[in-house]
């Protein structure tokens, strides 16, 4: 197999054509169809899943695929790209320019490198297990804050929200009480770039899948933040919940998670 950094440069050249495809679209009236309550996908979401699967065949012929959209080879076996066409799809879908292309590359259920690409402002993350993370040529790592009621945090409302809202909002009501203030924008791959990039310190969020964080989980890492489930202990992409951060807040905020916990077992 080629090299990691091979492999990055790679997904992140194959993220940007997608882009570019992506955001041709972003103006049209788009076929939604709906996954679930409120999950949806667009036309685009698939056109941009099957480009991306015939570029990545094209150049690495011997790494197997699996998408949001059309599944695939099991992405817990051996090498295989795990791939969100179109992370935020209900931003596009509504005309908010949100919303970005992942693209990972995972071995025995890790990923090892991957591209994350904002197909509205022409931003490309990518990274490589020891090889750092990068935006636009530059490394970048998470920021230094040390105090909580200085950190800016950035969450998600999960899909199934309604079957869950007051787990969600008490998390969302400890964090507001301690943190400089929590945003919400709709793309869990963004949102860790972000935090790689050093603009939030923290990230917490549900019910998401492996093709939403396998690229970002990376880049938080590999910038020198740390990622684990809610309770500290590791996070695999199927664990549902994730919480990122500078790693000098990781404690403070799974105490303060758990916190949350406390408020809602007492309802």
């Amino acid at each position: 197999m080629h090299n990691l950094e091979t492999l990055s440069r790679g997904a992140a050249e194959v993220a940007n054509v997608a882009a570019k495809l992506v955001k041709k679209h972003f103006n049209d009236a788009h076929q939604i169809t709906f996954k679930g309550t409120v999950d949806l996908v667009t036309e685009v979401d698939v056109a941009s899943e099957r480009l991306i699967k015939k570029l990545l065949f094209e150049k690495f012929p011997q790494i197997r695929f699996h998408g949001e959209e059309d599944g695939g080879e099991d992405w817990r076996n051996g090498a295989v790209w795990v791939v969100d066409p179109l992370d935020g799809t209900t931003n596009f879908a509504n005309r908010l320019p949100h919303f970005s292309v992942s693209i990972a590359l995972c071995h025995d259920g890790l990923p090892v490198a991957g591209a994350v690409v904002n197909p509205m402002n022409n931003e490309t993350y990518h990274t490589w297990q020891g090889g750092g993370a990068w935006l636009n040529g530059s490394q970048i790592r998470v920021n230094n804050v040390e105090r909580i009621n200085e950190a800016l945090a950035v969450t998600g409302y999960p899909y199934n929200r309604r079957e869950h809202l007051d787990e969600i909002m008490d998390r969302l009501k400890v964090m507001l009480m301690h943190v400089q203030c929590v945003r919400r924008f709709g793309s869990a791959a963004l949102d860790l770039c972000y935090i790689a990039q050093g603009i939030f310190s923290i990230y917490w969020e549900n019910n998401l899948k492996p093709w939403d964080i396998a690229a970002g989980s990376l880049l938080v890492q590999e910038a020198g933040g740390t990622i684990s489930r809610y309770d500290g202990n590791v996070m695999q992409l199927d664990s549902y919940e994730l919480l990122a951060s500078n790693t000098i807040l990781h404690k403070e905020c799974i105490r303060l998670l758990a916190e949350a916990i406390q408020l809602t077992s007492r309802d």
